[in-house]
């Protein structure tokens, strides 16, 4: 039997057993600020947000309640907990059997991890708490919830437990912290949106991916300045090409990035603990790279984390940066995939993990890891019922794409309402959108600019305007697609919806899908 060095050993054993050691803090801290509305950006974890800071300031634990038949719902909540303990949040793991309707009053918080089982019917550890509890609203104004529900489309009743619990809790006053994610079969990519709303209650960007994205090589083609003269962060249209095989996607689909550090990060921390980065090392089952071209990949390790270590032992005990993902704004026949990106600062100035990479450390041609994410539920009406998009900020990579799409196959009932800071500066992409309201190919545009006149104007407020036009357009069957921040934009929006079309029939369409968002 070949003899393995002993860090061989540790490496193996961390990828057997999953994480064993990790600490915040190795990447620049991001601080917690409020952002304009006017500028969405769907990376927000990169400057903090507002829900994290809420989330701390409760004492009480946050509850993660399981309904489970096979056991997956369980192994969910439990790494559910596990980021949120990672991040700093006190978590409780609970089953569905043992949760009463006081606990939920107490709770402030809860995640339900819930699975389906049969054609829509709850699991049997949830029988007694749908008959006992669930049988008519209760009084849960005090609550706000997360939901993962989990099912199989190919059950007419898909995620049909998940579904009646959203209704229940939402019909008990009860307040969503983000949409409910439906993973269909131990779907990677919704577990990855599931892991991306952890990650923003819990205000820690870098919590590890539960299961790393299956990457692809591309390139970077193309950067340009969005807005030039904007007193915002700069923002940039960026184009990549696969340099291996076809790449292929929809409207609404998402692009998940594999950051990296700036070599120069790399050179100065490799020169603090007087390690050689030309050491080659091994890293998982079969790679052997530079240890600098792995620490670029990589959390940066502090230094109480690495003492007495050489170039292997640092190299088996590093982790990979957790993926970036930003919405598609372009079309497979446009020749390339592009994203609208906005560089976003950390405390110190330092750039934003995802972000800085694109937008200023990786140079025109550099490879880059990129992968596509479906993203269904944003997918473009497959008929040609009209079409209400609202977006914010970089919100309008999405809406672009959406509208590309339906341009395409001659549908031009579009009508777009989008914000941003000043129409001189932060107008993105204006020559599409003003050549598409020229040729019709929009019907009506609307316009936010908040810095533009004394009073701060927002999307929300021009939709609220148009309040008669909405009704029209709904009662002609008319789609509602939202895109940009989850703090200001979405409940904003949500609420107009509500004043001007009324509660239930938001909730009707969004029973109908013709109520959808993609926020962050």
């Amino acid at each position: 039997m070949c003899q393995l060095h002993q860090w061989h050993w540790i490496s193996l054993a961390r990828d057997l057993f999953g994480l064993s050691r990790f600490r915040l803090g190795a990447a620049p801290s991001q601080p917690v600020a409020v952002k304009d509305v006017a500028t969405g950006q769907r990376a927000t974890l990169e400057a903090g947000d507002v829900p994290a800071a809420q989330a701390r300031s409760a004492n009480a634990a946050l509850r993660v309640v399981y309904a489970s038949q096979t056991g997956f719902a369980e192994q969910l909540a439990r790494q559910t907990s596990q980021s949120l303990q990672l991040a700093g949040l006190p978590t409780r793991v609970i089953g569905i059997d043992e949760v009463a309707l006081d606990d939920l009053r107490e709770a402030g918080r809860v995640l339900f991890v819930v699975s389906t089982t049969g054609d829509g019917e709850p699991p049997d550890m949830a029988l007694a708490f749908t008959r006992q509890l669930m049988r008519q609203p209760a009084s849960l104004t005090g609550l706000h919830y997360g939901l993962l529900a989990l099912g199989d489309s190919d059950y007419e009743d898909f995620c049909g437990f998940g579904r009646q619990l959203h209704r229940w809790l939402q019909a008990s006053g009860a307040h969503a912290l983000f949409d409910p994610v439906e993973v269909d079969s131990e779907d990677d990519a919704s577990q990855r949106r599931w892991q991306h709303h952890l990650a923003v209650l819990g205000g820690a960007p870098d919590l590890p991916d539960w299961q790393p994205p299956k990457y692809r090589r591309w390139q970077l083609v193309e950067r340009r300045l969005l807005n030039p003269g904007s007193v915002g962060e700069p923002c940039f249209h960026l184009a990549l090409k696969p340099l291996e095989g076809h790449a292929d996607w929809q409207a609404g689909d998402l692009a998940e990035i594999g950051p990296r550090h700036a070599a120069e990060a790399v050179a100065t921390w490799l020169a603090a603990r007087g390690l050689d980065g030309r050491v080659v090392v091994p890293f998982g089952y079969r790679e052997r790279l530079p240890l600098a071209t792995l620490l670029a990949r990589c959390r940066l390790p502090e230094p109480d984390e690495i003492e007495d270590l050489d170039e292997e032992g640092v190299a088996a005990m590093l982790q990979l940066l957790p993926h970036r993902a930003y919405s598609i704004a372009s079309l497979p026949q446009d020749g390339t995939l592009q994203l609208i990106v906005r560089r976003m600062r950390a405390r110190g100035g330092y750039p934003g993990l995802g972000s800085g990479w694109l937008t200023e450390h990786a140079p025109i041609g550099a490879e880059i890891a990129l992968r596509v994410r479906s993203n269904v539920n944003f997918h473009v009406p497959g008929d040609a019922r009209p079409l209400v998009l609202i977006g914010n900020g970089t919100g309008l990579a999405a809406l672009r794409a959406l509208l590309k799409q339906r341009i395409a196959a001659g549908r031009t009932r579009n009508w777009l309402l989008f914000g941003e800071r000043h129409r001189a500066h932060d107008f993105l992409h204006r020559e599409d959108i003003e050549r598409w309201i020229a040729e019709g190919a929009i019907a009506r545009a609307d316009f936010a600019w908040s810095r533009d006149q004394g009073e701060r104007i927002h999307v929300q407020q021009r939709l609220r305007e148009a309040g008669d036009e909405l009704r029209h357009w709904v009662d002609e069957g008319a789609a509602i697609y939202v895109c940009g921040s989850l703090d200001g934009l979405a409940p904003g929006v949500d609420a107009v919806l509500c004043e001007v079309l009324g509660a239930a029939r938001v909730a009707q369409l969004r029973e109908q899908g013709r109520y959808r968002r993609d926020v962050y």
